[in-house]
Parts: C-alpha cells; sequence; structure tokens
C-alpha cells in the first residue's frame, strides 16, 4: 500500500513521516533499551570495576566513571549503534554536559572525557565533537582494556542482542500491519481515502 500511513505525511504539511510510525518507533526503542540496557550496563560495569576500578555512576543520564591515566571518563552504555533519534541523541549530550558541571565543582582542572559506548557495530568516525562513540570491540577493549574481549566474550552476546533486535523489527512491521488495518477501518472510505472530518472529530470532538 502507498499508503495510508505515506497519505498521512502527505497530507500534513510538517509530518515528515506518520505519527503512528513514530510512536510505534518510539515504543520499540524505549523496550530495546530497557531490555538490553540493564544486562549490558551491569557486564560493562563488572568488567571495568575488575580492571580499571570504575563504578556506576550516580549522576543523571551517566552508567559508568573511571578514571585511566590522569582522566575522568564518564561513559553511556547503549545498545547497537542504531540507538537514538535526534531528540534522544541531544538530551545525552546535555546529560555530558550536565555531569561534567557537576563532577569539576569538587575539581575544577579535572580532565573530562566522554564516552557513547555501545555492545556491537562499528563506527569508523569516533570522534563526534563533544564525545566518543565506541563500539563493538573498540568500546570492549576501552571498558577491560583487553583486545580480545569482544571476540572471547561479547562478540557472541552482540549477536543474540542482534537477533532480539531483528525480532523487534518483525513485531514492529506487525504493529504497523494492525494499526494500519484498524485506521483503514476506522477513517478512510471504501475507495481507501482518509475521511478528515472522521478523524478530526475521532481526536478532537466532544464526546455524545
Amino acid at each position: 500500500m502507498r499508503s495510508i500511513l505515506q497519505d498521512l505525511g502527505d497530507n500534513q504539511p510538517g509530518w515528515r513521516t506518520s505519527p503512528i510510525i513514530e510512536l510505534l518507533n518510539a515504543y520499540i526503542s524505549s523496550s530495546e533499551e530497557t531490555m538490553f540496557g540493564d544486562w549490558l550496563e551491569g557486564l560493562a560495569i563488572f568488567i571495568n570495576e575488575k580492571v580499571y576500578g570504575g563504578r556506576k555512576s550516580g549522576i543523571k543520564g551517566i552508567d559508568l566513571e573511571f578514571d585511566k591515566y590522569g582522566k575522568r571518563y564518564i561513559v553511556s552504555i547503549k545498545s547497537g549503534p542504531n540507538w537514538g533519534n535526534s531528540s534522544q541523541i541531544k538530551k545525552m549530550e546535555s546529560d555530558f554536559t550536565t555531569a561534567k558541571k557537576t563532577l569539576r565543582t569538587s575539581n575544577s582542572q579535572m580532565q573530562i572525557v566522554c564516552i557513547n559506548g555501545y555492545c556491537y557495530g562499528k563506527d569508523n568516525n569516533p570522534d563526534k565533537g563533544s564525545y566518543y562513540k565506541y563500539c563493538g570491540q573498540a568500546f570492549w577493549e576501552f571498558i577491560g582494556g583487553n583486545e580480545y574481549m569482544y571476540i572471547d566474550i561479547i562478540e557472541p552476546l552482540g549477536h543474540k542482542a542482534k537477533e532480539r533486535n531483528e525480532n523487534y523489527l518483525e513485531e514492529h512491521s506487525k504493529l504497523i500491519n494492525r494499526f494500519t488495518k484498524e485506521f483503514i477501518e476506522l477513517f478512510c472510505d471504501n475507495n481507501g481515502k482518509i475521511d478528515w472530518n472522521k478523524l478530526v472529530k475521532f481526536n478532537s470532538g466532544k464526546k455524545a
């Protein structure tokens, strides 16, 4: 179907994608982050604690803090390299800025490096300006000081995470299909054209 979802975007100025898709993407992203984030964060902190004496951060938006070579590293841990829309990335950058200010209240000369770490994937341009993005092997080597850790321990976990992400995408498609079917039944005429009066009345009209 060129679909009803695309028609929604075409007929509403400023709607670059369907609101249905945007809501579902936000839901899937949140679910993924909740399920994978906890065990990835715990694993990274455990390894880093053993190697560098790292600890779970008490600062909002920061998962891990540790010192190495005279610098304080603050780390935000995510699952895969495609995490986050532009708003989420801006929020992360804001959290980094706030964390640096918080840490420097006790030591204004502290050198602080911000890291956005991912369990799997690649990024050949890690320098993002205000922070570094380390993915897959580069991240786990940074966390644990061992370039083979990704191969020996992390790579199998990454494959499992990737498989589960693929399952999410399949479920995401099913949800879009179900929502689209319901939308057509409720707000389209027999030719598949959107009845905007029905849609507006449903969204904004008074209840009978």
